[in-house]
Formats: structure tokens, C-alpha cells, sequence
């Protein structure tokens, strides 16, 4: 299995109407005449599909780039399990594959766009304020939706080798891939319930700008800054058990490089937020929790620096925690899905 749960970046700012001058957000009143209705979860499903719809072409690019490599016998998870050498066999497999690719593609551009509205933008951007925060948004529902279709194509492979009766082979597939400590096998064992974990917090954080009004805007943010734990759970997933990137070479090496730019932007934020009092002051307050505060900001940051630091470290040596290819099997090193 590649990487079920990435992690979707919910909406990161209010709309300018819900938004005083300093930036905070405040829950919003009625609405009055002329202004902008307040972003609702139907609105924005029906917003989704354009970015839905590219989203599924792309999982199937990948789908079918997948199977030709698995019936070539070039792809790493032929290695990884010979068995699966039958492309039409496990054709279910290799599409929860490809949307757990796109998924953390998606999950990826909506985390990206999560920290340039919540940090500095750039000065010209192709779209507007709000349009960039509604795509934010969308991207964010379609990767719960890739999320849950890469889960799913995962359970109903596992019914469809069953050779049990259909409601026994149900219940344990259902088990295995959404019950914590179900799949009992192999990197299994951890892998498996860190992509649940993903899962599980994801789907809650991704819908929880839409009652925001209701929970008030403090505690929003802080549940929101969690998204960036959920991405990380989910490539890590991905680089624990994704058979596509289970070796050392550039295709494993090309998701660290990817997670360059996202850590360079949530420096980026923390040194200069969109929000002023999220800055840190150029020293710190003359009592013990002003001071416990901005030691806890500045090791914040400190501590994404050296983040930077290992990810630029690792892609430059090429030592990114993969297997090493095996022996009698050197077809496999530059060749990854």
C-alpha cells in the first residue's frame, strides 16, 4: 500500500468580512446587505470539482503508470512482493496505490496554500485573496475524499482475496485497515496505524472551518495548527511502507525533497505571520509566562530551522532512511514507481 492518509491543510483565514483590520478573526454576526455570505461546507463541495475532477485524471495517470511498471516487472513493488507481479490480479491494489499518490499530492498543494495565506504572500499571485482561500478549502475536501477512496480501494482489495465467507472476509478487512492495531504483518504493524491516525484527524480538522462561528475563532486556530501534524503522519506512512519508495534511490529521495519547500514556508510564517500578535517580540515580556512564551516561540522556530537543515542534509547525501536494493536485483535502483 503507498500512503493512505495524507493530510489535508483545512481552510486557513476567514473571509475579509469575519476579519477586523489587525487580522483576528472574530466570529462573525449577521450578515448584512451587500456582504459576502459566509463560506458553507455545500457551497464549497460545489466549488470542488474542477480540482476534484483533475485530481482524478492524475490518479489515473498514476494508475496506469503503476500497472505497466508492475506487468514490466520494473517497479519496486514487484521486488518488495513477487506475488503482485499479476498487474490484473491486484489491479485493486495498485488504484488505492494511485490515489494514495494523489491524495498526498493534494494533501501537499493544500498545506502549501495553508502557509502563504496564514504567512507573507507574494506580491502578484494569479488569484485573488478570497479565491485563493476557497481553493485552499476545496483542495482540502478533495484530498478527504482521495483519502478515503485510497482506504476503501485498500479494504475491498483485502475482501476480494479473502477466500472466507463474504461478511466474515467484510469484517476483517474492515478491522485491518480501519482499526488500530487490526493489521498484525510486517512494517504493518506501525505503518498501517500512523496512516489511520492521519486518517482519523484529518477528516475532523478538515471540516471544522465550517463551524468555527460555533467553537469561536481562538479555539479553531489552535485545532488547526494541528493540520501540520496529519501531514506529517501521513508521509511518514507513505515512506514506512509505500512499496513504490520502500528502497534507497531518487524516487524515495524526491519525496524528502518535497517536504523542502514545506518546511521553508512554515519558517517563513513563524518568522513573519499574517497575524501580529503571533509575532515574536525582540525580547521577551518582563513576567514568567511572557517569558515561558517567547522561549517557546523562539524554540519553535529554532527547531524548524534545524527541520531545514536535516531535510536539505538528507537529500544531498542521499541517505533517506530506504532499504537497500537487493542483491540479485539491481533492475530496481533507478527504477521506482
Amino acid at each position: 500500500m503507498t500512503n493512505p492518509p495524507p493530510a489535508p491543510e483545512p481552510a486557513a483565514a476567514a473571509e475579509a468580512p469575519e476579519s477586523t483590520a489587525s487580522g483576528d478573526p472574530q466570529v462573525p454576526g449577521p450578515r448584512r446587505a451587500g456582504e459576502p455570505r459566509r463560506p458553507t461546507l455545500r457551497s464549497d463541495l460545489r466549488a470542488s470539482w474542477p480540482d476534484g475532477l483533475v485530481a482524478l485524471v492524475i490518479t489515473a495517470a498514476v494508475f496506469v503508470l503503476l500497472y505497466i511498471r508492475i506487468r514490466n516487472k520494473t517497479s519496486s513493488t514487484v521486488t518488495v512482493m513477487p506475488f503482485m507481479a499479476d498487474a490484473g490480479g491486484f489491479w485493486m491494489y495498485f488504484l488505492s496505490q494511485a490515489f494514495g499518490w494523489s491524495a498526498l499530492l493534494w494533501a501537499w498543494g493544500t498545506v502549501v496554500l495553508g502557509l502563504m495565506l496564514s504567512g507573507p504572500r507574494p506580491s502578484r499571485l494569479p488569484l485573488s485573496g478570497p479565491r485563493l482561500e476557497r481553493l485552499h478549502r476545496t483542495t482540502s475536501l478533495n484530498t478527504i475524499a482521495l483519502i478515503a477512496a485510497h482506504a476503501l480501494l485498500f479494504a475491498a482489495e483485502l475482501v476480494r482475496h479473502d477466500t472466507a465467507t463474504w461478511n466474515s472476509a467484510v469484517a476483517t478487512a474492515f478491522v485491518e485497515a480501519f482499526v488500530p492495531g487490526g493489521y498484525d504483518s510486517g512494517t504493518g504493524r506501525i505503518a498501517i496505524p500512523v496512516g489511520q491516525a492521519a486518517l482519523y484527524l484529518a477528516i475532523p480538522l478538515g471540516l471544522l472551518f465550517y463551524v468555527r462561528h460555533r467553537i469561536g475563532p481562538k479555539t479553531w486556530r489552535v485545532l488547526h495548527r494541528c493540520v501540520i501534524v496529519v501531514y506529517v503522519l501521513s508521509v511518514w506512512h507513505t515512506l514506512l511502507y509505500g512499496t513504490n519508495v520502500w528502497y534507497d534511490g531518487w524516487f524515495r529521495t524526491s519525496v524528502w525533497l518535497l517536504q523542502i519547500p514545506i518546511a521553508a514556508l512554515l519558517l517563513l510564517r513563524l518568522l513573519r505571520p499574517a497575524r501580529r500578535s503571533e509575532k515574536l517580540p525582540g525580547r521577551p515580556g518582563e513576567t514568567a509566562k511572557a517569558r515561558t512564551g517567547w522561549a517557546l516561540r523562539l524554540g519553535g522556530r529554532l527547531a524548524v530551522v534545524a527541520i531545514v537543515v536535516a531535510l536539505v542534509a538528507v537529500v544531498a547525501s542521499g541517505r533517506d532512511g530506504g532499504r537497500s536494493v537487493p542483491p540479485d536485483d539491481t533492475s530496481s535502483t533507478h527504477n521506482h514507481d
